[in-house]
């Protein structure tokens, strides 16, 4: 199961996002985390230190590796150097399962604070002025079309903040997006942004409050989202302990606090991986950034990449 962790900034994602992840590593379940912000603060909310989060290495770093590996001998693709953010598996093609030893985890995913993670690399000064952020998050677009997840699996990504994913496909790639709303108007804003494109598109999306101090905080949040209002979290000390650097164990937290992840948890276990929805998506944004720019880029028609009798799921993997 892939899950998405958006919301507006400051409102905490990050911080739900790694308490979710932990929560799940803690009860056994494969989990693999990634860090997809433009600010990499993951690893440290996970309770690695600035240091070592500074050191881990980057999915960008990796691209040339990663798309030959995913590659395998898929006749539709010629080359690595054929392949973008949204080229999709085909009949040939290696996926992934969330728990496996494979050459992309050896290179690029790292054990931090007991859960592992793959960042996809800050936003460095030689990047100003010369690239866009979205071309680092490309690297995770391609992992998780490459994908063989299933129920009792996991994939969480903490995403960039507002609704700068749909500056690409990637918000379509998620079985289930978790957006973190604040009880303010500036975040209901943001939800209502994310909530209007999401849904021409089947997301599924749930709304988690978070910092509310009251009733009338929790009364707010109804009104202003509704039935998409999950769950919310209560003002934590734990939590404020954390961002400032101090990461106990999760036993620690308020046991309100506990319960609202385990709920998580089970929206997340009853929803219902829709691969026909996940495919026709992948293809369509594929077929868009060939048009757009990819096939003059690389100086060939990309849609023909799409293999129309992949059967996609957990059981479509092709040992590699």
């Amino acid at each position: 199961m892939k899950i998405a962790f958006v919301g507006k900034g400051g409102s905490g994602k990050t911080t739900l996002a790694a308490l979710f992840t932990r929560h799940l590593a803690e009860g056994d379940r494969p989990v693999l985390a990634i860090d997809a912000d433009i600010n990499q603060h993951l690893a440290v909310a996970l309770g690695g230190s600035a240091e070592a989060a500074a050191r881990l290495p980057a999915l960008g770093d990796a691209l040339p590796e990663i798309k030959e590996y995913l590659r395998g001998d898929n006749p539709r693709i010629a080359s690595a150097a054929q392949m973008v953010k949204t080229t999709p598996p085909g009949s040939g093609s290696r996926l992934l399962r969330v728990a496996e030893e494979n050459p992309v985890y050896d290179a690029c995913v790292r054990e931090v604070g007991g859960v592992r993670l793959a960042v996809t690399g800050a936003f460095t000064e030689a990047d100003l002025g010369v690239a866009c952020y979205h071309s680092k998050v490309g690297a995770v677009e391609l992992l998780l079309n490459h994908l063989a997840d299933g129920p009792g699996e996991y994939v969480v990504v903490d995403m960039t903040a507002g609704a700068d994913s749909f500056a690409s496909g990637l918000f379509t790639r998620f079985d289930r997006t978790f957006l973190v709303c604040e009880p303010t108007l500036r975040s209901v804003g943001v939800y209502r942004q994310y909530a209007g494109h999401a849904r021409d598109y089947g997301v599924a999306l749930s709304v988690v409050g978070n910092k509310v101090e009251d009733a009338a905080d929790a009364d707010f949040l109804r009104e202003h989202v509704g039935a998409d209002l999950l769950t919310w979290v209560s003002r934590s000390t734990y939590v404020r302990r954390a961002e400032r650097g101090v990461v106990g164990p999760l036993d620690g937290l308020e046991p309100a606090n506990r319960a609202v992840l385990t709920r998580l948890a089970e929206a997340v276990d009853a929803t219902v991986q829709d691969w026909d929805s996940f495919t026709r998506h992948a293809h369509e944004f594929h077929r868009r950034n060939a048009t757009a720019w990819a096939n003059e880029r690389t100086g060939t028609d990309l849609t023909a990449q799409i293999d129309p009798d992949f059967v996609r799921g957990a059981a479509a993997r092709v040992p590699g």
